[in-house]
């Protein structure tokens, strides 16, 4: 049996299914469906990016969330925090900024930096999928942040890309289509 996963709020098994948000910054749906298959290979390539990222920017913590609030990795120094609030906050504060932006005739705000007495954060939109955020305190610098979080942002934009394009592919549906309601039924009967 495939080893199986907790991500994106629900327990599931390889393939993984997450619900991102899949809209361009003007707010129109891309040509795909709402719901992203995240399949168990890319979920390792994610977690790996985080877990180096975490380790080349010296940070604290390293974190990847959908638009909709959604923890989807989560590397470093974690055990103390509560990654479920942290990850509803930062897309809050996305949606935020993102309003204010329009506001002064900007589509969006793609980074953020946060400056703290001990730590401080950063946050930067990955594609128009996800937010990767960076906790770190003053053993790094903000130059060696920036400098990371770009090569991380370009390798996880390449990976959000191939899952659209598996998703898009000839043949490929959801891992749930065959499932039927007779099926769901024998499940849950005695």
């Amino acid at each position: 049996m495939p080893k199986a996963h907790l991500t994106f709020g629900i327990h599931v098994e390889n393939p993984c299914a997450a619900q991102l948000d899949c809209r361009s910054p003007e707010g129109n749906h891309f040509p795909m469906s709402t719901q992203l298959v995240m399949y168990e290979e890319e979920f390792t390539k994610i977690n790996s990016v985080c877990d180096r990222l975490t380790k080349d920017a010296n940070a604290k913590v390293v974190f990847l969330v959908d638009k909709n609030g959604q923890l989807i990795s989560a590397s470093g120094q974690t055990r103390n925090l509560d990654t479920t609030s942290l990850a509803s906050l930062t897309a809050g504060n996305v949606a935020a900024m993102g309003g204010l932006a329009k506001l002064i005739g900007e589509n969006e705000f793609p980074n953020q930096f946060h400056e703290g007495a001990k730590d401080s954060l950063y946050m930067t939109l990955v594609g128009t999928r996800v937010v990767l955020v960076v906790i770190f305190d003053n053993r790094t610098s903000l130059g060696l942040v920036r400098l990371r979080i770009k090569k991380a942002s370009d390798e996880l934009s390449k990976i959000f890309d191939s899952l659209v394009r598996k998703a898009d592919g000839p043949g490929i549906g959801s891992p749930f289509a065959e499932i039927t309601d007779a099926d769901i039924d024998n499940l849950f009967s005695e």
